[in-house]
């Protein structure tokens, strides 16, 4: 009878932590063309799951063993470079952690530019972000979720896509008959990406986002650190100066333009560290998550 208690309680745990895979639109993909699925996932010989030719968006759903009070929740956007999304350590491995908070997390697998699906390809990962916010309000209840208390976080190229979500609320990409609100209550940005100016950006995301021959009016629209209003969200940044793919002056460009409007943020600079390195910043025994859980009991997220 012990026994099977126990297995019973490990079943439920087991239920209670699933994951819930959900297609980002119930109908037509916005902005994309007819195409083959040609999507494939590999683990990298150092272990790092790449998924690649994303051409159909999902939200995976992290729910917490113990939901917390607060309800918050954070959509993650993993890095790539436009490219590829770096989706264990800068995805999954992520979502778990936030769980361990009570929070609710969600792991975004956006479209990856490419003219070869769609009609626009410079607005699909801003539209599958701005859906995934969409959804997740308009479902906040279901989750168990605070409306008020839901955020993006994003790496690397993934950041970048998290501050244009932060900087381009304004503008729906989607349709939204009910005029949900696809402002994102706070911003995690790390090792980001966040300008396309020549001197700061990352040349791989910009060009393959906007092409290589790409007008400058939208490269200036894509900076994020140039959108910043009194309405940006609040934001929590982390960096390497020693960055040797993004450059460190993109997430100071956008602190020193947060700090204009006076909007709560933090920022975390390492001397060392260099890139892609998810969670753990080997050259330093500092966590930065440990700091990221400090800042979101500041802003009553926790």
């Amino acid at each position: 009878m012990k026994h099977l208690t126990i297995l019973v309680a490990i079943l439920l745990t087991t239920v209670a932590n699933a994951q819930q895979v959900i297609p980002l639109y119930e109908k037509a993909i916005p902005n994309s063309k007819p195409s083959p699925n040609t999507e494939k996932s590999e683990v990298t010989s150092d272990g790092i799951l790449i998924v690649s030719n994303v051409s159909i968006p999902t939200l995976t759903v992290y729910k917490p063993g113990t939901p917390s009070p607060m309800k918050s929740a954070v959509i993650i956007c993993p890095g790539g470079g436009y490219g590829i999304l770096a989706s264990g350590h800068e995805g999954t491995d992520v979502a778990r952690v936030f769980n361990s908070w009570g929070v609710t997390a969600f792991v975004l697998k956006y479209r990856l530019p490419n003219d070869a699906i769609m009609k626009d390809k410079s607005i699909g990962p801003l539209q599958d972000v701005q859906r995934a916010l969409q959804m997740v309000r308009e479902h906040a209840a279901e989750w168990n979720i605070d409306a008020s208390k839901i955020g993006v976080m994003g790496f690397s190229a993934g950041g970048h896509l998290a501050a244009t979500a932060s900087t381009h609320f304004d503008k729906s990409e989607i349709d939204n008959p009910k005029n949900t609100s696809l402002r994102p209550d706070f911003s995690i940005l790390i090792y980001p990406v966040i300008s396309f100016s020549n001197s700061l950006t990352h040349t791989g995301s910009r060009e393959n986002l906007l092409g290589k021959s790409a007008k400058p009016d939208r490269a200036i629209y894509y900076s994020n650190e140039l959108a910043v209003t009194a309405q940006t969200p609040p934001a929590f940044l982390v960096h390497s100066a020693d960055d040797d793919l993004v450059p460190v002056g993109n997430s100071i460009a956008y602190y020193k333009a947060l700090q204009e409007y006076k909007i709560f943020s933090e920022m975390i600079l390492y001397p060392h560290g260099g890139h892609g390195y998810g969670m753990n910043n080997t050259t330093t025994e500092d966590k930065w998550m440990d700091r990221l859980k400090e800042w979101m009991v500041a802003s009553k997220l926790l």
